[in-house]
C-alpha cells in the first residue's frame, strides 16, 4: 500500500497476526487462479480519497467477480465494462432525486476524488465466485477504516445499503454523524424501499447543514 495519510492510521493493523496470513491467502489465490480487483487497485478507495478529506462513505461487500470489472472503488467498474445492475439502480435513483444524466460508463472515480469513500468491506474476490474471500480478515481491515472514519470530529455522512452494511452502524458514532439507510440497490432489493429514499439529496442536505462542501453527483462522460 503507498503511502497516503491512511497509512499512519491504519498501520498498527499491519503488524496483528490476522494481516500476514490474510496477505498469504490472497497470495495463494492469486497464484492458482484470477483474483479482482487487479493487485495493484485492492486498496483504491484509500488512495483516491485521503482520509483528510472524507465526507462520506458508501459501503459495499463484495468487489465485482467478472472479468475487468472491479478496480478498487464499491459499485464501480472500469469504463468500457457494460455498467452492472445495481449501478444502474443508483443510476435510476440519482436521476429521480438529483437530475443525473446517466453517462455511459460506470466509472465513480469523479465521487471519490470529492471525498465520497467508496469501500468494500471485503477488498477481493475469485474470479466468479462471489463472496469466496470473506470471513478471511479483510472485514477486521475494514471495521478499523469504519471506526476510524467514525472518530473524525467533522460531520460524515454514511450510506449503508443492504443488511450487510447496515450491521456496520454499530460501528459509527451516531450522534457526530448522520447514517442513511436503505435496502439495496440491487435487482432483488432495490423495489423494497431503495427507490424513491434519495440518499443523494439527503447526503447533500446534511453535508450543507454541517458547512461542507456537496458533493457533485454528476459524473462526465
Amino acid at each position: 500500500m503507498t503511502t497516503t495519510d491512511w497509512n499512519p492510521i491504519l498501520r498498527g493493523e499491519f503488524a496483528k497476526p490476522y494481516w500476514p496470513q490474510l496477505q498469504q491467502f490472497v497470495a495463494t489465490e492469486r497464484a492458482n487462479g484470477e483474483v479482482f480487483p487487479p493487485h495493484d487497485e485492492v486498496f483504491a478507495a484509500l488512495h483516491f480519497t485521503a482520509y483528510a478529506d472524507t465526507k462520506v462513505m458508501i459501503l459495499g461487500q463484495d468487489p465485482y467477480h467478472g472479468p475487468g470489472q472491479a478496480h478498487g472503488l464499491c459499485f464501480s467498474v472500469k469504463r468500457g465494462v457494460r455498467v452492472p445492475p445495481s449501478l444502474a439502480n443508483m443510476y435510476k435513483e440519482l436521476a429521480t432525486d438529483v437530475g443525473f444524466t446517466p453517462p455511459a460508463h460506470g466509472n465513480l472515480e469523479a465521487w471519490a476524488r470529492q471525498g465520497v469513500l467508496l469501500l468494500n468491506t471485503t477488498m477481493t474476490v475469485r474470479s466468479g465466485a462471489a463472496a469466496s474471500h470473506q470471513g478471511q480478515g479483510w472485514e477486521t481491515f475494514t471495521d478499523e477504516v469504519i471506526r476510524a472514519v467514525s472518530a473524525k470530529t467533522e460531520t460524515v455522512v454514511f450510506i449503508l445499503w443492504g443488511a450487510h452494511a447496515r450491521k456496520k452502524k454499530t460501528l459509527i458514532d451516531v450522534d457526530r454523524h448522520v447514517v442513511f439507510e436503505a435496502p439495496h440497490p440491487s435487482p432483488l432489493s432495490a423495489h423494497r424501499g431503495f427507490f424513491g429514499s434519495a440518499p443523494f439529496s439527503k447526503t447533500n442536505e446534511a453535508l450543507v447543514a454541517a458547512g461542507r462542501e456537496p458533493v457533485d453527483w454528476q459524473l462526465p462522460e
